[in-house]
């Protein structure tokens, strides 16, 4: 059956508006729609996590560009970010369905083009959504092992350093535990939620205030807001592009704002309520972020130290700095570790809400019959919970990190194709709305009015220039060990899903259909 076009929710006002558009785009409501604006803003939140992003990349900040990219180029990802943020509220007041930005594609490609760019988009949305939690739950599991090495002496005293063994099953751990908290109905996953993005705000902000106000030795206000390192080990020494490189935290960070897309069909009046979301949690992560960047910062006096892997976190250079905090005040590290706590509790929540994300995006892209199996991981239990897309979205990401074994080059693929996968995944609806559908769109209650046009073209611009910054190579000459693995990952990704198109899919998919019996 092919979905009815969108008019608007027209008069009737003894529903939810959000269900009263479900119902017009063509969705029976399947999914408890329980969560309020601020549930809704705290799942995008939380995925974003200040604390994950930062502290897992913090490393790349500091040996390209040093403060200099850390401070300022927060700020340049953080306002074009808010750009692509926009675009996407624009579009979901329209369509709030959890299928998001593969729904999106095909209404405002037209009927030619709907199938293959419903596909190209859903695919690289829910693999994208893969790899981020693969990437953020291993990123737990190497900093637990930092914990655990920095708790049993540190590097230089004896400290235990967990196999790679031992970090795949910490892994594998913690996306177990996250599948059954999300196995939960949503009233509870709504909780939790809620928990994530308190404890992402006050711990981000006790951290700033705690670490330079705890350590002996601090960077002075120039060195935070005007150093620029070029001490990268890499042979790259034009200024340009290490600032460049050393953007890919700030902007890997500011990802995963989609969540409230993939969350409006359990939202409340999900028309206005999931922009509210996507637009929130980007500027409050932008701001939250920045100060919580600026405060550890200050804790930064000697960067090669920090990256260097011989200190006593083994070249975590957050794990260096708080662990170096309290020990040069009170003779022992013990309160550093407690604040590495505090961050692995933010990057625990992260990983979380991402698995609901992305069970959610399962289920409504098996809804439409685009997924092997479809028929499965699109069923909900007694309690209106995707089950089986939860258990799925916790397996693929374990599946995703086993590759790790062989070598950490596989982390880094993961970061990419979450970082770009998912971004490409974010443009091609803004692209198609900005040609395609530039006159046809029907706008939502929430909309951009005349800007949305020109914020959608700086939105699809970017996209399209951090993909091939980040596709550049990030250490001279290039090696097997220093190849970025970014156009290779993503490439692969584009060939596997336009080759299932070409040779299967084109003769089945049709993009999204409607569930209700007429």
């Amino acid at each position: 059956m092919v979905l009815p076009s969108h008019e608007g929710a027209g008069g009737n006002l003894s529903l939810d508006s959000g269900t009263v558009t479900l119902k017009e785009l063509g969705y029976k409501q399947e999914l408890r729609r329980d969560l309020s604006v601020f549930s809704n803003f705290a799942f995008s939140f939380s995925v974003i996590s200040i604390l994950t992003g930062v502290t897992t990349l913090y490393n790349t900040g500091l040996k390209f560009g040093g403060t200099v990219s850390l401070i300022y180029g927060w700020f340049i990802a953080g306002a074009f970010t808010m750009f692509v943020g926009l675009s996407m509220a624009e579009i979901c007041s329209s369509y709030p369905t959890s299928g998001g930005l593969y729904y999106w594609s095909a209404k405002l490609a037209g009927p030619k083009w709907a199938p293959f760019a419903s596909w190209m988009t859903g695919w690289f949305n829910i693999v994208g959504q893969w790899a981020g939690t693969a990437s953020v739950d291993f990123s737990l599991a190497q900093l637990i092992q930092v914990i655990i090495l920095l708790s049993t002496g540190g590097k230089n005293g004896g400290g235990y350093e967990a196999s790679k063994y031992v970090v795949i099953a910490l892994h594998g751990g913690i996306l177990f535990i996250h599948a059954i908290l999300n196995s939960l109905p949503i009233s509870v996953l709504s909780f939790f939620g809620k928990l994530a993005a308190a404890w992402n705000l006050v711990g981000a902000l006790v951290l700033m205030i705690l670490i330079p106000c705890v350590a002996t030795e601090r960077a002075s206000t120039e060195f935070v807001f005007t150093h620029f390192n070029t001490d990268n080990g890499d042979g790259i020494s034009s200024k340009v592009y290490i600032f460049i490189l050393g953007l890919l935290m700030s902007q890997y960070t500011l990802l995963g704002y989609d969540t409230s897309a993939h969350m409006t069909e359990e939202t409340k009046n999900a028309d206005k309520n999931g922009p509210r979301g996507i637009i929130s949690s980007i500027g409050i992560s932008i701001i939250f972020g920045w100060a919580y960047l600026l405060g550890i910062t200050f804790g930064v006096t000697n960067i090669p130290y920090l990256l260097n892997e011989d200190n006593d976190a083994g070249g975590y250079a957050i794990a260096e700095i708080f662990y170096l905090a309290f020990k040069s005040r009170y003779g022992n590290g013990t309160g550093g570790i407690v604040c590495l706590g505090v961050v692995a509790v933010a990057i625990f929540f992260c990983g979380m809400s991402a698995v609901t994300s992305n069970s959610r995006m399962a289920y409504a892209f098996s809804r439409d019959g685009a997924m092997p199996l479809s028929s499965l991981w699109h069923k909900v239990n007694q309690h209106e919970v995707p089950m089986n897309a939860v258990w799925a979205s916790t397996f693929i990401p374990f599946c995703m990190a086993l590759p790790s074994l062989g070598s950490l080059v596989a982390f880094q693929a993961m970061v990419s194709i979450a970082t770009i996968g998912l971004y490409i995944a974010y443009a091609l609806p803004i692209f198609f709305r900005v040609t395609l559908a530039r006159k046809s769109f029907v706008p939502g209650p929430f909309n951009l009015g005349r800007y949305g046009i020109l914020v959608g073209w700086i939105a699809v611009l970017w996209v399209l220039t951090i993909s091939i910054l980040f596709s550049l190579p990030v250490a001279y000459p290039i090696t097997q060990e220093t190849l970025n693995y970014t156009p290779v990952a993503v490439g692969g990704i584009l060939v596997l899903i336009v080759s299932s198109w070409i040779f299967g899919a084109r003769h089945w998919f049709t993009g999204p259909v409607s569930n209700i019996d007429t």
